[in-house]
């Protein structure tokens, strides 16, 4: 009977939890989509993902449609899991559908995973409630409606599990390298938070052995710690390593313009820019109320430790982790940190200092669960207060952040845009070595032929002409050697033949289009995305890598002698 119960009441919450995350994508249903702050960005990354499925290419790293058809390495840089998802969903649905499933699967999928961390501490009831909140917590709903960040969204998935598998007592490699692999292929920002995160969260374990009997030694402990670690980033070093290697070929640092910049970015700082300073009004409004939040369930949590009952206790519950790492991220919001935000490897490529609040939700979503068993709820009560609580935090959160879609942002208008020959702006940060994107045109035909003189090579395209993107393969037939200019950013990738002939020479133009020399008579030149050497590397990483995780759970699943 007991089996059966527990049973029914796992079978209630599996279904509760989505039904809480349909709820607080109703408002979306019931008005469309938020055209928030990355919401065009995403959407055209899905679409130039789907696209390309369609021809063949499974794992893009081109973008061709930004920087006005002459494209960008961007899936070289931005991880592959949110676009995936996006581009399978919009190959699946209606354009106009796909944020909203995708904002559903992604606030699921963080239920769920908190709902796991809370009940390795605390009862099923007290980590649906809090599974609950998590998933419309002011931040959560932030990233979802007014940023439309969804790859960051996404990444609150990866965060419980991640947190799951350091505090719970007995740490496996697995455990670990799971949620490792998976931060780094949503959202580099969250990845790095996550393994900041887990450094300091493997240093207090370290250090603060407690009086129950450990399942480790903390030999053991380190190890195994740094074993998934580094499992978790072989799983995903078919990303990782072109995106660290191929970082030298880009602008990278134009992540960091101004008003991107970690130093105007702390709690209520104040710039010269209004909706600079709206944006970082509201997230600094989150953090202080998440921060206090967390603060008092920390203290219920650790006042209730304090007087344990007689019933059956249930694991050690990590009070003191969480507590630090939750000064920690406070300190890390303020002015003061400024010095470990210029100095720590990676940390200004975060940005934004109050992106450490998807660290601090999944903490207080734990927070709560460990505080909430007191009110002894029924499975019936905690799941009506779980879907009032979803539906309370929905509303009110997207009549907060909701953003207005102007006509041209909507997605059929985005839809309309892509399939169109107009591009898209390019993106400072992706754009390659050399190239001004400044001196861009907007309306450049797919190629065009210039006298063979060095200095015309940067002579622009002729005017009225059609824009488009440069073709894969061309045959000219001119009379005298011409200089040919593609609507194609150069970049190393890029393999150019002329009749079957490696092409060695390229011209410098300052918008960064490669322009070729050809001789006179008759020329067949073909343009070849390839895969470069580390790539290849890349991907032989994370075979192994999947090679040893299969061995490592196959030897778990073997029955012992």
């Amino acid at each position: 009977m007991g089996g059966k119960r527990w049973n029914r009441r796992f079978s209630i919450h599996l279904v509760i939890l989505p039904l809480a995350a349909f709820i607080a994508v109703l408002p979306l249903i019931l008005n469309g989509c938020s055209c928030g702050h990355d919401f065009n960005f995403h959407l055209l990354n899905w679409m130039e993902a789907a696209r390309q499925f369609t021809h063949g290419n499974l794992h893009p790293h081109w973008i061709f449609s930004p920087a006005y058809n002459a494209g960008e390495p961007r899936f070289v840089f931005y991880p592959p899991l949110s676009w995936t998802i996006g581009a399978i969903l919009g190959l699946l649905m209606p354009w106009t559908w796909t944020p909203i499933v995708y904002t559903w699967l992604c606030l699921t999928a963080a239920s769920l995973a908190l709902y796991c961390l809370g009940r390795e501490f605390t009862t099923r009831n007290a980590a649906l409630l809090a599974a609950a909140f998590y998933l419309v917590n002011p931040y959560t709903l932030f990233t979802a409606y007014e940023r439309t960040a969804y790859a960051e969204l996404l990444a609150a998935a990866w965060i419980p599990l991640l947190l799951l598998a350091i505090l719970r007592k007995r740490i496996t490699i697995v455990g670990i390298a799971i949620p490792i692999a998976l931060l780094w292929l949503t959202n580099d920002p969250a990845a790095v938070m996550g393994c900041y995160a887990l450094a300091l969260l493997t240093l207090i374990r370290l250090f603060h052995r407690n009086s129950e009997p450990q399942a480790d030694t903390p030999l053991q402990f380190a190890v195994k710690t740094t074993a998934g670690t580094l499992l978790g980033l072989g799983l995903a070093a078919f990303y990782i390593l072109p995106a660290a290697y191929e970082r030298r070929y880009v602008q990278i640092t134009a992540a960091l313009a101004p008003g991107s910049n970690v130093q105007n970015n702390f709690l209520f700082h104040h710039t010269a820019s209004p909706n600079h300073n709206a944006v970082l009004n509201t997230a600094s409004t989150i953090a202080v109320v998440l921060l206090a939040i967390t603060a008092i369930a920390i203290t219920i949590t650790a006042i209730r430790s304090s007087f344990p009952t007689p019933k059956a206790r249930l694991p050690q519950i990590p009070i003191l982790p969480l507590a630090i790492l939750t000064i920690v991220v406070a300190f890390l919001l303020t002015p003061l940190s400024n010095p470990i935000w210029q100095h720590v490897p990676e940390l200004p490529f975060l940005q934004f200092p109050w992106r450490l609040l998807a660290i601090l939700a999944a903490v207080l979503g734990l927070a709560l669960a460990l505080a909430l068993p007191p009110l002894r709820l029924k499975t019936i009560s905690a799941a009506a207060l779980s879907l009032s609580v979803a539906a309370a935090l929905a509303f009110t959160g997207y009549h907060l952040f909701h953003q207005y879609c102007y006509p041209e942002d909507t997605a059929p208008s985005t839809l309309t845009l892509f399939r169109s020959n107009i591009g898209t702006a390019p993106n400072g940060e992706y754009t390659p070595i050399g190239a001004d994107n400044q001196s861009l045109d907007q309306t450049n035909p797919p190629f065009w032929l210039l006298p063979n003189r060095q200095d015309d090579a940067n002579t622009p395209a002729p005017a009225n002409a059609t824009p488009g993107p440069a073709p894969t393969s061309l045959t000219l037939n001119s009379a005298t050697p011409q200089i040919l200019v593609l609507n194609l950013r150069d970049y190393p990738a890029w393999r150019i033949t002329l009749n079957q002939t490696i092409l060695p020479t390229r011209l410098h133009r300052s918008d960064g289009l490669i322009a070729l020399p050809i001789p006179a008579g008759l020329n067949h030149i073909a343009i070849t995305y390839l895969r470069t050497r580390d790539q290849t590397v890349g991907d032989i990483l994370t075979l192994f890598s999947l090679a040893i995780l299969l061995l490592i759970l196959r030897r778990k699943r073997r029955p012992n002698p």
